[in-house]
């Protein structure tokens, strides 16, 4: 039985999300505050977390820095913020996903078992040496990319992009997080190199570009590879 921690102090929020979630054969455990949350996260090893930002003893944003230290625990932000800020704020402090409130029920579920079966199979990003998708190949070691069995030539941007996204699948990285790591401090507010490098990305990569399937944009928060 997979085992969820709800982070929330929304009593009628929490009923629901217990009703639902234990009516799909998951375990719920819940917390109203953060330092519950981190006690509970380190004792009851969850394997997931659903966690409300606005809580009343501290900084969700703190709550998720703190798990992260000693674990990879998928950690699913639900939150009534709505600014790209918030979301960006969440994403590079380690959060998986980031739902917003009011939010689907089924839509979240979705999420949910998608972020725990990504944990389930995924090997530690360092121990991946190929990439294999039914469009294209990457050889992390050699680095070289194969698609229609030809060699695909990327720039070294190019490369570095593709290199973070795809050492982890269905993480959701964010634009700050992704230009500062390929292009470094000073071009942490430059979207729009973003925006070229993945449309190049696609063109060379994905059957259809305008509507990738491995190389996909979460508008306003970031980029994602899916296997």
């Amino acid at each position: 039985m997979i085992k969820v921690l709800v982070v929330e102090d929304d009593a009628q929020l929490v009923r629901a999300l217990r009703i639902n979630l234990e009516a799909r054969k998951f375990e719920v455990e819940t917390a109203s505050d953060g330092k519950t949350a981190l006690r509970l996260a380190a004792t009851r090893k969850p394997d997931a977390i659903l966690l409300d930002l606005g809580l009343p003893d501290m900084d969700g944003i703190d709550v998720i820095k703190e798990v992260r230290e000693t674990s990879g625990v998928p950690i699913l932000v639900l939150s009534a913020r709505h600014t790209s800020e918030e979301k960006i704020r969440a994403l590079d402090a380690g959060a998986d996903d980031y739902v917003t409130k009011p939010f689907s029920m089924d839509e979240l579920l979705a999420r949910l078992r998608a972020a725990v079966r990504r944990r389930e199979v995924a090997a530690p990003a360092h121990e991946v040496a190929v990439v294999t998708t039914d469009e294209f190949t990457v050889d992390l070691i050699a680095k070289k990319v194969i698609r229609n069995d030809r060699s695909v030539r990327l720039t070294p941007t190019e490369w570095h992009l593709l290199e973070i996204l795809i050492t982890h699948p269905g993480r959701l990285i964010s634009q700050r997080k992704l230009l500062l790591d390929v292009w470094g401090p000073t071009y942490s507010e430059h979207t729009n190199y973003l925006r070229v490098y993945m449309a190049q990305l696609r063109r060379k990569l994905e059957a259809d570009p305008s509507h990738p399937r491995y190389l996909i944009t979460e508008p306003g928060m970031g980029y994602r590879f899916e296997e």
